[in-house]
């Protein structure tokens, strides 16, 4: 597994680019597999990326009846909150494709409501979903980008320092009750669903994430930087801006690449 660290000089070219790469990505893996399962994140740069691909020229080239959303977490809220992932996604992506997007394809964890009246049972449902979608003799699909935002505190999905989950080696998907981020209650997949995933990409911007950046990087704790265990099987791609990146030493060689950073797997970091 790979892991490569690409820089951005600001938040609104880190959208645009990682819109660009996100649309390339789903027609090359749609040129040697179908169907493709892409997991989504929510937060600020998460919803822009989406939005960007909605407005993306190469958009109308991808099958999307060939792809499959998920999401890494979701705020345990009633169906169209306005603070779900699932309906501000819905707004920047899933609306703007209309019928190239089957219903069918679009896999939200389920709202709060009779039906999921609590976190476990929310959890236990998304859970029977990805069965119903995993090969034989897996328990999930192979997902093929997993994407994460970052907290200040490194926090990725809902997995939050010194919690229990991080520590979870069974459950795919599990109930936060006590989310330091309100709201309290959430539902997040779990390391051994996340680290499962083809690649996972980290999406983060501004000063205020650069400590936890760094943190990751350097190969801190995953009981102190979340994010730092968030990896995937082939590759881990952390896609930030100058200003997140501001903690990581990246000496300016005038060659375009960048000092690794400690790790333990390979890794390569460039400015663009």
């Amino acid at each position: 597994m790979s892991r490569q660290v690409v820089v951005h000089p600001d938040a609104s070219t880190l959208v645009e680019a990682t819109a660009a790469r996100l649309l390339v990505a789903l027609l090359d893996l749609q040129s040697v597999r179908r169907p493709v399962h892409l997991v989504l994140t929510g937060g600020t740069v998460g919803i822009d990326v989406l939005r960007a691909v909605a407005a993306g020229p190469l958009c109308p080239a991808v099958d999307w009846s060939g792809v499959h959303l998920w999401w890494g977490d979701e705020r345990l809220l009633p169906d169209g909150d306005p603070e779900r992932n699932e309906v501000q996604a819905r707004a920047a992506l899933i609306d703007p494709l209309g019928d190239a997007l089957p219903a069918a394809n679009v896999h939200a964890v389920p709202a709060l409501g009779p039906a999921a009246p609590d976190g476990e049972t929310a959890a236990a449902r998304y859970v029977a979903e990805l069965a119903a979608y995993a090969a034989e003799g897996a328990r999930a699909p192979r997902f093929d980008v997993l994407l994460l935002g970052l907290g200040p505190d490194g926090h990725v999905a809902s997995l939050f320092p010194g919690r229990d989950t991080l520590a979870e080696a069974h459950q795919l998907v599990v109930a936060e009750h006590h989310s330091p981020k309100p709201p309290p209650e959430r539902v997040s997949m779990t390391f051994p669903l996340i680290t499962s995933a083809r690649e996972v990409w980290l999406v983060a911007a501004g000063g205020q994430k650069a400590a936890a950046v760094a943190s990751a990087l350097s190969g801190a704790p995953v009981t102190t930087t979340p994010a730092a265990g968030a990896q995937g099987t082939e590759r881990t791609l952390w896609l930030i801006d100058a200003a997140a990146a501001a903690d990581v030493p990246v000496p300016d060689d005038g060659s375009g690449r960048a000092a690794e950073p400690p790790q333990t797997p390979p890794s390569t970091s460039q400015r663009v």
